[in-house]
């Protein structure tokens, strides 16, 4: 046997990316495996999966498995541009900000991005940006792109995607969302995944799975044929085509196929509730001092500023990212395995760390 080279009884607040795969989806993986089957997307998993994914997004959506987030985003746009179309999109978005200029790099697409005090976009905030079509000296604005949940921790309504996907329908723009959270954002809304996306208007949907358990797999989604083409190439084109692709599919069954993708989304919310809560209460009773709350908690994570020099005493134990260093802005994030006692312990030592008698 290998050795094990990590603590598996450790778990931060980073990201939940460092998560690992949640039993199930292993198990997923070792039912898929044996025998010979067809290669690149032939096999009978990924034949499965556009039937498990039309049971949730609606009859006639097509489903294209990639490696991971930036290859769907980036894949999921070029099918959804001309080469001089771009994209307008929240400044705090992922394609933006995270994605090491895949997008501009790798995608050629030329993204407008508009500020957004809560990650949010809206038709007005879209409009600062949806203009000079037709203008040679412009790149076309032809899609906007959106994150549910998004990189703020904040939630669209049903209501509020209706009414950017209609606003950018009416200008002639489809509609992208970057779903790399799209589970918890469902889990938190109370809703079914169609209900805020085919329903909703949204064409394009980029699937997250490595967020929510899976080791490794996201998912393009062609919810409106009318507006992508291309895919088959660009999947390849852009090297996020699998030659065993039955093992990305089989993840994304298991985590589909059953309540498995809400029961874990549920839970990361429930702890990042439970994580918010507890921190509120030491604030209001005067507890601590020095935290503040930038964001609002609607999902699985929660945003907060704190003096700078705890910081890196909680960070050494507790492992979490700067959000805005300037601003002393960090962000904690809850996975599908993020324990009660993980979150009691983490509480503790923000107490400890902030406890109003000790900087008296």
């Amino acid at each position: 046997m290998t050795e094990i080279l990590h603590d598996p009884n450790f778990r931060g607040f980073a990201s939940d990316n460092y998560a690992g795969a949640h039993p199930e989806v292993l198990d997923a993986i070792v039912q898929a495996n044996g025998g010979h089957q067809v290669s690149y997307g032939g096999d009978v998993y990924t034949a499965r999966l556009q039937e498990v994914f039309a049971s949730h997004f609606g009859e006639g959506v097509e489903v294209f498995p990639v490696f991971n987030g930036t290859g769907a985003n980036v894949t999921a746009l070029q099918s959804m541009l001309p080469r001089w179309g771009a994209v307008i999109s929240a400044s705090t978005a992922h394609i933006n900000v995270d994605e090491g200029g895949a997008p501009e790099r790798v995608g050629g697409i030329k993204l407008l991005t508009v500020p957004s005090p809560d990650g949010k976009l809206t038709p007005e905030l879209i409009d600062l940006e949806a203009w000079g079509w037709g203008d040679e000296h412009r790149a076309q604005p032809l899609v906007v792109s959106i994150t549910q949940s998004t990189e703020l921790g904040t939630l669209y309504s049903v209501d509020e995607v209706r009414a950017i996907a209609d606003h950018a329908h009416a200008h002639g723009m489809a509609l992208h969302m970057d779903g790399a959270r799209l589970a918890n954002a469902a889990a938190s809304l109370g809703v079914p995944l169609k209900a805020f996306t085919t329903d909703a208007g949204v064409d394009v949907l980029s699937f997250g799975g490595t967020k929510n358990g899976l080791l490794f797999g996201e998912a393009v989604v062609v919810l409106n044929p009318a507006a992508s083409d291309g895919l088959i190439f660009l999947r390849k084109l852009n090297m996020q085509l699998a030659s065993k692709l039955r093992f990305v599919s089989a993840q994304l069954i298991a985590l589909l196929e059953g309540d498995l993708w809400l029961r874990s989304a549920q839970h990361a919310n429930a702890m990042a509730a439970r994580l918010r809560g507890a921190l509120d209460e030491l604030v209001s009773t005067g507890a601590v001092t020095g935290l503040r709350f930038s964001q609002p908690t609607q999902a699985n994570a929660v945003f907060a500023t704190l003096p700078a020099e705890s910081i890196e005493v909680l960070r050494e134990k507790f492992h979490f990212y700067d959000w805005d260093a300037a601003q002393r802005e960090v962000r904690w994030m809850c996975s599908f395995d993020t324990t009660e006692a993980d979150i009691d312990a983490f509480v503790e030592g923000i107490r400890t760390e902030l406890a109003t008698d000790a900087r008296a």
